[in-house]
Order: structure tokens, then C-alpha cells, then sequence
């Protein structure tokens, strides 16, 4: 059953990132620029709102980690890995936030160089 599923994990984001790279190539360079600047405003959001999320995520973290400290050791043990589960997710949104502009950056290129080799 763990292989079968392994294998559903795999196969499924290889078909959508083959159909998206299908879908540029075969678009015409009007519709590329429209993908490009949706990635930009993809860009603009995390931008945005990873900052605040990232803070938010640090605060709730806290404040679990602070309810650990007057419940019972099993839940004690409980509250402190979620309070460390969160500020691993708050560390990783707090860095995608901040390469965001360079992932832009890059598969914008990436885009761009696809649809004008497809086009010529």
C-alpha cells in the first residue's frame, strides 16, 4: 500500500508540471505574459502577507508553548512539539517570503526563454 501511494505522491505534480509545461508551449506569447504577470502578483502577495503569517505562526507558537508549561507532562510533551512544529513553518514561510522575489525573478526567465524558443 506505501508503494502504491509513493508512487500516486510522484506521479501526480510530474503530470501537472507536464501539462503546465505544455500549456506554454503551446501558448501563444500574448497568454505567456499573462502568466508571467500572474506570477508577479503570486510574488506581491508573499511579499505581503509571508512577513505577517511568519510573525503570526512565532506568536501562536508561544503561545502553545506557554499553555505546555501548566498542563500535565503528556500533554506538556504535546504543546512543545506543536509549538516547535509551528516555528518550523513559521521559519520556512519567513524564508519563502524572502526568496519569493528571486523564484520570480527565475521562473520568470525560465517562462520567457520557453515561449520565445516554442515560438521561433
Amino acid at each position: 500500500m506505501g508503494g502504491f501511494l509513493r508512487g500516486r505522491c510522484i506521479l501526480i505534480p510530474a503530470l501537472l508540471v507536464l501539462s503546465f509545461v505544455g500549456l506554454v508551449r503551446g501558448a501563444s506569447v500574448g497568454y505567456s505574459f499573462q502568466i508571467v504577470t500572474e506570477l508577479a502578483n503570486i510574488k506581491n502577495i508573499l511579499g505581503q502577507v509571508g512577513p505577517i503569517l511568519s510573525a503570526v505562526m512565532f506568536i501562536i507558537a508561544g503561545v502553545f508553548y506557554a499553555l505546555g508549561q501548566i498542563m500535565p507532562p503528556d500533554k506538556k510533551a504535546n504543546f512543545h512539539s506543536t509549538a516547535v512544529n509551528i516555528i518550523i513553518g513559521a521559519i520556512v514561510v519567513g524564508v519563502l517570503s524572502v526568496a519569493a522575489t528571486s523564484f520570480a525573478t527565475a521562473s520568470t526567465h525560465l517562462l520567457s526563454n520557453m515561449t520565445l524558443n516554442s515560438s521561433q
